[in-house]
């Protein structure tokens, strides 16, 4: 059986692929890889194909033992990565044979790792993705020693660049949004979202959490109620106290609070290697 033994995870392992878009009318939302370019280019390197699903190992620690041989690649930030203890690259692909260990160590900057194997990893789907969801909890569980994951059938040749070279997370990000459709609720929102904001440690893969000088209410909304609205990924919404949330993959798919701003796709990667205590700023130009 080709397949995957975990022996260690670090503070946090999932098995994640491209999510579970259209279905938002159950209440379900997308989930899937937090940083989908580093998910895809990891498949691309071990010869699958981009949905495969693979490993998010959060600030590294993951530790796994292939049962057979396969050909494996990590990308995100730049981590030390070892294949029983020798030092090995990360962004290319490296061939395990059966009973050696991949081991991950914590990446310099940024926040998640993606392991990507020969096959991809084949648990049972859930609603047709095999990612975990932290907030619905749908999926499969959060990866624990012990655990064997199977590999399905090996589809490709491992490809890619020569050198492929890690990008480094940066210590102050500038987010492109879109304002609305709830801006009007408050004053001044386009210089207020462009303060400096601090991610919070309570930030996960449902939202970041957000500190620094609170968004005022209009005065003509300081005392409304707003009926619960769909949420998209990277919706910035603003509870009461001001301080903005803005939603990840695992969100919730409507809620109550007004929406001062949607973040621009193609910035949603670079939010999810965010540490806490990083400074970003939203740009509406």
């Amino acid at each position: 059986m080709r397949a995957l033994e975990v022996l260690a995870t670090g503070p946090l392992a999932l098995v994640q692929d491209l999510g579970r878009p259209g279905y938002a009318h159950l209440g379900v939302p997308p989930s899937g890889a937090l940083d989908v370019a580093a998910l895809r280019l990891a498949n691309r390197l071990a010869g699958n194909a981009e949905s495969c699903a693979g490993i998010e190992a959060v600030l590294g620690g993951l530790s796994v033992r292939a049962t057979a041989s396969c050909t494996v690649a990590v990308t995100g930030p730049p981590v030390r990565i070892q294949v029983d203890g020798r030092d090995v690259g990360s962004h290319v692909a490296v061939h395990l044979r059966a009973g050696q260990t991949l081991t991950l160590g914590t990446p310099s900057t940024g926040l998640r790792c993606y392991l990507a194997v020969s096959g991809g990893i084949a648990v049972e789907p859930s609603m047709g993705s095999r990612s975990r969801d932290v907030l619905a909890e749908i999926g499969p569980d959060p990866l624990a020693p012990g655990v064997i994951l199977p590999l399905g059938a090996v589809q490709g040749i491992p490809a890619g660049a020569d050198v492929v070279v890690p990008p480094a997370a940066a210590a102050e990000l500038v987010v492109p949004v879109t304002l609305g459709p709830r801006d009007d609720w408050f004053d001044d929102v386009a210089r207020g979202l462009g303060t400096w904001w601090t991610v919070t440690p309570e930030s996960n893969r449902v939202g970041l959490r957000l500190d620094g000088t609170p968004l005022r209410r209009a005065e003509a909304f300081a005392e409304s109620e707003l009926p619960s609205e769909g949420l998209l990924t990277g919706a910035v919404q603003v509870p009461p106290n001001g301080l903005p949330v803005v939603f990840l993959a695992d969100h919730p798919t409507t809620g109550g609070y007004p929406v001062a701003a949607t973040v621009r796709r193609g910035s949603l990667d670079a939010l999810g290697q965010v540490r806490p205590g990083t400074k970003l700023r939203f740009d509406p130009s």
